[in-house]
């Protein structure tokens, strides 16, 4: 996004969408499809898009595969972020927009941990025979906040063009395909990628507008 105004304003709309949504899952055609008899909202269209895909294993090991590479990437600029640290022996000496990722990593897992005790629904598989939470998508978020980041920061880091170029474009590419996978696995309802999405768009999207104010 070119308008740096404007990245405030995406981030924001992106948080409200999803907000609204976790209300809406709680409000509308709230029916027990779920395994278990769990209940989730917007049952109609979740239950009919499951029953469009079903499980899919080789597409649920991908997305797991894919998972971890976003993870090598946070790893990456952590250790990155650490040398710095350790070399100059002063935060303040550390590069502001690695302060920054690390923070954007810390809202990631806080907002994670926050979803595995706050249950908005349960997947519609078991998972080792017991309920798990579903929502948002963790995957997804991960996905477009981890390669979404790694691509802002190679785009700054990396001198020659092509490489550059290409480098980024494998972020992007990686981030498509994780929610793809995920999509079509079996393992979330639908609304959960969307919520992934959404919440995952809008911490990259503050990300970026905060760097950007940071790197002028």
């Amino acid at each position: 996004m070119k308008n740096d105004k404007l990245k405030p304003i995406a981030a924001g709309l992106c948080l409200a969408l999803f907000l609204m949504l976790i209300a809406l899952l709680k409000l509308v055609d709230v029916k027990a499809i779920g395994p278990n008899g769990s209940s989730v909202g917007f049952a109609a269209l979740n239950g009919a898009f499951f029953k469009l895909t079903g499980e899919n294993a080789l597409l649920y090991t991908l997305s797991k595969i894919l998972g971890y590479i976003a993870i090598l990437t946070a790893v990456f600029f952590a250790l990155l972020g650490l040398l710095q640290l350790i070399r100059s022996k002063s935060l303040y000496k550390v590069d502001r927009d690695l302060i920054l990722l690390g923070e954007l990593y810390i809202a990631v897992v806080l907002i994670y941990i926050l979803f595995e005790k706050l249950i908005i629904n349960y997947r519609p598989v078991l998972e080792d025979g017991e309920l798990a939470a579903s929502f948002p998508s963790s995957h997804t978020m991960l996905a477009i906040v981890l390669f979404g980041s790694a691509a802002m920061q190679f785009e700054t880091r990396l001198a020659d063009a092509k490489t550059r170029k290409a480098v980024v474009i494998c972020c992007q590419v990686l981030m498509v395909l994780t929610i793809l996978f995920r999509l079509f696995c079996g393992q979330h309802w639908l609304t959960d990628v969307i919520g992934g999405v959404l919440i995952g768009s809008a911490l990259l999207l503050a990300y970026d507008a905060f760097d950007q104010r940071i790197l002028k």
